[in-house]
């Protein structure tokens, strides 16, 4: 195949998204899962994007011979690591099948569920996402405070978000098109399609482990991802900050009330300990509190910037490596898909060497 599939032209099904970052060892067998899956789901109609995340080992290499051997393979590279929520967003942007199936690239997640997948939302599902019942080949600390994670985000969040669930998940285009109309930075996808509503359905499954490599959340990003989460969808926190400060403020006026008492009868009591105490406890929800607004603050700032969501290298299909136009993440949905229909008629002379 010398070109881009026209979507214009030729009719896509289903789209396959899977962000790479670092994922050279194991990219092959998950293609080669996902083409399997796909053409027992939606038979020829259908395209697999593989985005490369800014990987440092040879991720886009295997991509573009992916791409060179397998007509339905559509390489994206983005210009630097934006993170797995910003490349996944990126790989929604470009997909123009029908439904879309959302999946990390690292086989955790199998590819053959979609079968199942594609059956629930024959019957009439918006959504079907991955409901993990189980996740082997992970250690007790990852399961502890994942745990921890998902129930605390279920208490603060101020919309439903289901439990033990990742980004995998079949989503139909409508609701694709919501999300990346969103305009927010700092994505916490699965959060932002409980939000968009509709049918959502959960498919419960196994988790396996890794296929090869190893993980690309360590505790520093899993954290990181936590309060973009949490942030994203609650402002809790901050009504907790509002109650600490209350809650200190009615603390010292007691205090001032029983030290003024306490002087008019002459006990004078000299307790420097007690003293260094309170004011430590003070400084410490004082500190707390300006955090917790500085990190809502923070993000404000972000979104304000405007800068572009993701950033795109370019993209390869067959023997065709071609750019899209800087502002491409800004673009509206028919805007997107008149860019990707205009690859669709360039010849591969004519395009930029990036292999």
């Amino acid at each position: 195949m010398d070109g881009f599939v026209d979507g214009g032209d030729a009719r896509i099904r289903l789209s396959i998204v899977a962000p790479c970052y670092n994922e050279a060892e194991g990219l092959s067998e998950f293609c080669r899962r996902a083409r399997a899956a796909a053409e027992a789901a939606a038979g020829d109609a259908f395209e697999i994007i593989l985005v490369d995340d800014g990987s440092s080992d040879d991720t886009w290499g295997v991509i573009s011979r992916l791409a060179a051997d397998i007509p339905q393979v559509l390489g994206v590279k983005l210009l630097r690591n934006h993170g797995h929520q910003l490349a996944a967003t990126s790989g929604l942007a470009v997909a123009r099948g029908e439904r879309v199936l959302l999946i990390d690239a690292d086989l955790q997640d199998p590819p053959e569920l979609l079968t199942e997948m594609m059956a629930i939302m024959d019957r009439g599902a918006d959504v079907v996402y991955g409901q993990r019942s189980e996740r082997k080949g992970e250690t007790k600390f990852k399961l502890i405070t994942a745990s921890v994670f998902y129930r605390l985000l279920t208490r603060l969040a101020s919309i439903s978000i289901p439990q033990d669930t990742g980004d995998f998940r079949l989503m139909k285009a409508r609701i694709v098109h919501i999300l990346l109309n969103m305009p927010e930075r700092h994505r916490f996808i699965r959060g932002m399609v409980s939000w968009i509503g509709g049918r959502q359905v959960a498919l419960r499954y196994t988790r396996d482990a890794r296929y090869a490599g190893s993980t690309k959340y360590p505790l520093k990003k899993m954290i990181r991802f936590a309060i973009d989460a949490i942030t994203s969808f609650s402002i809790i926190p901050l009504r907790i900050s509002a109650w600490m400060g209350l809650i200190s403020a009615v603390f010292a006026v007691g205090l001032l009330i029983y030290t003024l008492v306490q002087w008019f009868d002459g006990n004078v009591i000299t307790g420097w300990s007690s003293i260094m105490a309170a004011i430590s406890a003070l400084s410490a929800i004082q500190l707390i509190a300006l955090g917790t607004l500085g990190e809502y603050v923070g993000r404000l700032v972000q979104e304000h910037k405007r800068r572009p969501m993701f950033m795109i290298d370019c993209v390869v299909q067959g023997e065709v490596t071609s750019e899209l136009s800087d502002d491409f993440s800004e673009l509206d949905t028919a805007s997107r898909r008149s860019e990707l229909g205009r690859l669709s008629a360039v010849k591969p002379a004519e395009t930029r060497a990036h292999r």
